[in-house]
């Protein structure tokens, strides 16, 4: 019986953490705006930092242009050279997590911003100390863009 106890209070925090269906490693956000004022303050709080804005992707108007329906879901992806260079030298395979993105979408009238936690890239590809200092600006940098849509 204690034996099932004490697995029960090692699975749970676990389970937990995976109970938004969202995973280990990213960091999710309510936002009370609309899936397009998120977007648009967040692309606004870009232009006004350092990372350049490289891409925005509808990923719900390419599901409808395809015939399928997904719903709001935007995808902006973005950098900064000098904090993700570095990253990408302490390992070449953070380039798949790299440029950093947030995506913005809606869920059953709720709109939700997420992106990778930078700790979680770090540790998936094993540059937390090689890169610690442009992790921790990523972090920054990532949850002061997040909240701009959140706002």
């Amino acid at each position: 019986m204690r034996l099932i106890l004490a697995a029960l209070l090692l699975v749970l925090p676990l389970a937990a953490a995976h109970a938004d269906g969202h995973g280990a490693g990213f960091i999710v956000k309510d936002s009370a705006l609309t899936v397009t004022e998120a977007v648009a303050k967040i692309e606004a709080a870009i232009e006004a930092a350092p990372p350049k804005l490289m891409a925005r992707i509808d990923h719900g108007a390419n599901a409808q242009g395809a015939g399928l329906e997904l719903g709001q879901s935007v995808l902006l992806v973005f950098g900064a050279p000098k904090v993700g260079t570095p990253i990408m030298q302490a390992n070449r395979m953070a380039g798949l997590d790299l440029p950093a993105k947030i995506l913005v979408w809606d869920e059953g009238g709720q709109t939700k911003i997420g992106y990778l936690d930078p700790a979680a890239l770090g540790e998936r590809h094993g540059v937390a100390d090689a890169a610690a200092k442009q992790l921790g600006m990523m972090a920054k940098v990532l949850d002061k863009l997040s909240g701009a849509g959140v706002e």
